[in-house]
């Protein structure tokens, strides 16, 4: 590990490295704004220059145009024309030529035949040309292949005669004449070629720089950067023409203006070196004046930190903010010696309060008033801390089931006591209560500490789970009671029994190991539920074979009630589900179960099954009690049971529904309960079809 550096050294490299870093930074964006001022501005001019090439090339299709409609009109020309003389209107065309600065004139009869011709294009008939002004590209064996022409029709006594076609080539000598106009060099190309140019080293060279171009997209076209074969870089950009197979690349020499823009940073360089020798010769001084009195207090600091709070901090110096972080340091001393003699007295109180809390914590003075509820408190009791404060603990948890008042059933130190109580809004909950003596230094009189839990939701687990035992108790010892009756009986008696009285023994050994069969058989899904090994193995199954399978196992338990079984499937072909059919045997069985016990003696289950979309939904309906609206929802929790009407004792140990509930979820359906038209209740579930999966 590296020896920290001295203050002075420190404050001396902080300031060289603001200096520096403040010239820096405000050098990095003028060089910045000065490169892209000067890049913006050229590309002004560029784009200006292009504006101007796009004036002037229509200012030059008007010009042409003009000469056509103008050569049109000579009556010289007319008079030529309607002779066929091809020598003098050849003389006459050369006059037209020369006056009017072209490079093509010729004149065509009514039948599109060349009479007569000034200059040369390469073209088979140039009186078949569509339009009458345009841009060309004519396959030339030398020169530019781009012509600018314009046509006009001659009218003899309002009869059309024949037509005028009038020309200038785009060749160097136009592309020359453009740069005397905008003051920047053109290039003209064809499919991106270059066929004219106004540079002074001529094509070859040309071709070359726009092999070597740099590109770059711009919302009014591209931006084109080039160097010359002299080392003279150029911007550019590109005007497209009528032909869209024509272009004029207008470039702008940029080496004046990189001269300018270098000469500008060097002198930003030679300014920044300035302020930085300035300001290292002034950091050095003020470093001197600062690091003196910080030494001294550094030394204050330092005594703090060992302890040593006697021995008062003064510091020497000019500085104002030194003087005042003297002070500040004077008045933490004398404020550290006053407060670490108060949390020494404090420090055994706040322990014993920490070590009692749990969840919610009330303080209690020696008449049982609240002196302190917390927010662990208010979530448990639903009581705000500004409606409890200063008001008897018996006026706020008010017991149930006992006369005696909350104070008497508060436990001693160190123990622990369930009391139930009244909360806010009347609900019963039950609090696991401890308690712990205070006693604040300087007190006249002892606190009681009051901590507490709702364990409600435990209370109840362990009433369900006394029911739970005693009720598999009772079904496992009532069948196996009546079954070894039942054995004991056909052992000593089974010679002398009739074939009806042998029936009807074995149909009742065949329910109590029916009913020990389910119950076993929900014990186990319990079990694995709860152990998270629930599994179920789907697969394309007939729904006909399930319902059959569980009718089958309940055809005994049906008949002993005189219970009918219909069972009702959509009029089409047996739906096919993607199920466990053990498991959905055993979901059927728990709802016929409960129909069957539930129900009256010679009432009618159904077994309903309607097709809905990619599912079916199944219901088992029945003619029983029905099930009370607010117990719809919990229907289907563990070990609930509903006290309704019914002719034949309540049995079970609730775990039939929750158990219907787990296999149909997993099979990714769902469950439900509701009321029968006519009394009774609809249990129904929904199963995923085979076309579905």
């Amino acid at each position: 590990m590296t020896r920290p550096r001295g203050l002075r050294t420190q404050i001396l490299i902080s300031f060289i490295a603001v200096i520096i870093l403040t010239a820096v930074a405000a050098w990095f964006p003028e060089s910045w704004l000065i490169r892209n001022e000067f890049e913006r501005q050229t590309w002004a001019r560029v784009e200006q220059g292009r504006r101007a090439a796009r004036t002037l090339y229509n200012a030059w299709q008007s010009e042409v145009v003009n000469a056509a409609i103008l050569a049109a009109q000579l009556p010289t020309l007319r008079t030529l024309l309607q002779s066929g003389s091809a020598n003098e209107l050849a003389n006459y065309l050369r006059t037209v030529e020369t006056s009017l600065d072209l490079d093509l004139v010729l004149a065509c009869d009514a039948a599109d035949h060349v009479v007569a011709q000034v200059g040369m294009i390469a073209l088979e008939n140039p009186c078949l040309l569509q339009r009458s002004v345009g841009f060309y590209i004519v396959d030339e064996p030398v020169g530019s292949p781009a012509w600018l022409l314009a046509s006009q029709p001659v009218l003899i006594e309002g009869e059309p005669a024949g037509q005028v076609l009038v020309g200038i080539r785009l060749n160097d000598a136009f592309a020359r004449r453009m740069r005397g106009e905008t003051q920047l060099q053109h290039t003209l190309l064809v499919d991106g070629r270059p066929v004219a140019t106004s540079f002074s080293a001529g094509l070859p060279a040309r071709t070359d720089a726009i092999q070597n171009e740099t590109r770059q997209a711009d919302s009014d076209g591209e931006q084109i950067t080039f160097s010359t074969t002299d080392g003279r870089s150029f911007y550019a950009t590109r005007l497209v023409l009528e032909n869209p197979r024509i272009a004029d690349e207008v470039a702008l020499s940029a080496t004046e203006i990189m001269d300018t823009q270098r000469s500008l940073i060097r002198t930003g360089i030679l300014s920044i070196l300035l302020v930085v020798l300035l300001g290292t010769g002034a950091a050095l001084i003020i470093s001197r004046q600062i690091s003196r009195p910080l030494l001294q207090l550094d030394e204050a600091a330092a005594r703090l930190s060992s302890g040593d709070l006697a021995r008062s901090i003064e510091v020497q110096t000019e500085v104002r903010e030194v003087e005042r972080v003297a002070a500040t340091l004077e008045r933490t001393r004398i404020d550290l010696q006053q407060t670490l003699a108060t949390l020494q007295q404090e420090k055994a109180w706040v322990d014993h309060l920490l070590e009692a809390i749990v969840e919610g914590i009330m303080i209690l003075d020696e008449d049982g008033r609240i002196t302190y509820f917390s927010e662990g408190a208010t979530r448990i009791t639903g009581w705000p801390e500004t409606q409890v404060i200063n008001r008897l603990a018996d006026d706020i948890f008010l017991t149930i089931g006992k006369d005696t008042l909350f104070s008497h059933l508060i436990p001693d130190s160190g123990r622990r006591r369930t009391v139930w109580v009244r909360l806010a809004e009347e609900q019963p909950a039950a609090l696991s209560i401890t308690r712990a003596q205070l006693v604040p230094p300087d007190a006249k009189s002892a606190q009681m500490a009051i901590v507490f839990r709702d364990v409600s939701e435990e209370e109840a687990v362990q009433r369900l789970l006394r029911n739970f035992l005693a009720n598999i108790t009772h079904e496992f010892r009532t069948p196996l009671t009546a079954l070894a009756a039942s054995v004991e009986l056909l052992l000593d008696e089974a010679n002398r029994l009739t074939q009806e009285e042998l029936e009807q023994m074995l149909t009742w050994l065949h329910l109590g190991i029916l009913g020990l069969h389910t119950l076993v058989d929900n014990l186990l899904e319990t079990a694995s539920l709860e152990a998270g090994r629930f599994q179920i193995s789907p697969h394309p199954t007939d729904l006909g074979e399930i319902i059959a399978e569980a009718a089958r196992l309940m055809q005994p338990l049906l008949k002993k009630y005189q219970q009918h079984l219909t069972v009702e499937l959509p009029a089409s072909t047996m739906p096919v589900v993607y199920a466990d059919s053990r498991r959905i045997v055993q979901v059927l069985v728990n709802l016929l179960s409960n129909a069957n016990k539930y129900g009256p003696s010679d009432s009618e289950i159904t077994i309903r099954a309607t097709l809905q979309d990619d599912q079916i939904k199944i219901g088992v309906l029945d003619r029983g009690p029905g099930v009370p609206s607010g117990n719809k929802t919990s229907l289907f929790h563990r070990f609930l049971h509903i006290d309704v009407e019914s002719d034949r004792k309540r049995s079970g140990v609730g775990l039939g529904l929750w158990v219907v509930k787990a296999i149909v979820e997993e099979h990714g359906g769902e469950v439900g309960v509701t009321d029968r038209e006519g009394g009774g209740s609809v249990f129904w579930f929904t199963l995923p079809l085979q076309e579905a999966t």
